[in-house]
């Protein structure tokens, strides 16, 4: 399995990071306050140095968590100070419709490596463009996988926005959200940099190029022995 587009783990269970922390395909991690408050992380400072005590050489992303710029430009400065491999997650505005591009362009000039999130269309890239134009490195992350429970072909955006941000080679495109293992497929034919996956999406990759007539008994037995199990009388 050799593909160009990068894959980083998409989580906040500490013993699923470390476990994928373990597979030379795991480029980086990215998380967020929704996927940590599902994991039962109750201590975010906690959780985040402990993981970045055990990963020092990958990127790792964490997200800020208030909805006041200010206090974004706070916590953005402290996280950034947990390690030399974090990202801050800023997302494209906050919860008034209010650009984060000022902040963004704040951070950006101090050095701060980001990770612009929550993006949907390519005019927001290219709102957001200029305020990472002296970046050292950081990464928009348009989320495919929403666009595509909107009824959206996510593949014109996506192309379009990997056209938008040629010209910045520190500025990396991330496919955000992905739905199923086929979008890591997608991913990388369209020159995409990064994809985002879940551990259940990640496990499904020694799959890939399975035979299918293998795959459609396997299918049949399991229905089958499901069936058993159930005690199913008709």
């Amino acid at each position: 399995m050799n593909f160009n587009v990068k894959i980083f783990a998409d989580g906040a269970d500490k013993l699923g990071i470390l476990e994928m922390n373990k597979n030379v395909f795991i480029s980086g991690f990215t998380t967020n306050p929704s996927l940590m408050r599902k994991a039962g992380v109750k201590d975010y400072e906690a959780f985040a140095k402990e993981i970045l005590s055990i990963i020092k050489d990958k990127p790792i992303s964490f997200e800020v968590i208030s909805d006041d710029f200010d206090e974004m430009y706070v916590q953005a400065k402290k996280i950034s100070g947990w390690g030399n491999n974090v990202y801050v997650k800023i997302p494209i505005m906050n919860t008034k419709a209010v650009s984060s591009f000022n902040l963004i362009k704040r951070l950006t000039n101090e050095g701060i490596k980001v990770n612009v999130t929550a993006i949907m269309t390519k005019e927001q890239v290219i709102e957001i463009l200029p305020a990472l134009q002296n970046t050292a490195g950081a990464y928009v992350s348009v989320f495919a996988g929403r666009i595509a429970d909107s009824g959206r072909d996510p593949i014109p955006i996506m192309t379009d926005v990997i056209e938008i941000i040629r010209s910045n080679q520190n500025v990396e495109l991330i496919w955000a959200s992905p739905r199923e293992l086929f979008n890591l497929i997608q991913a990388d034919r369209i020159g995409c940099h990064i994809i985002t996956m879940t551990n259940d999406l990640l496990k499904k990759i020694p799959l890939i190029g399975k035979d299918l007539n293998e795959f459609s008994l396997e299918t049949v037995k399991m229905f089958y022995e499901d069936a058993l199990s159930s005690n199913f009388q008709i």
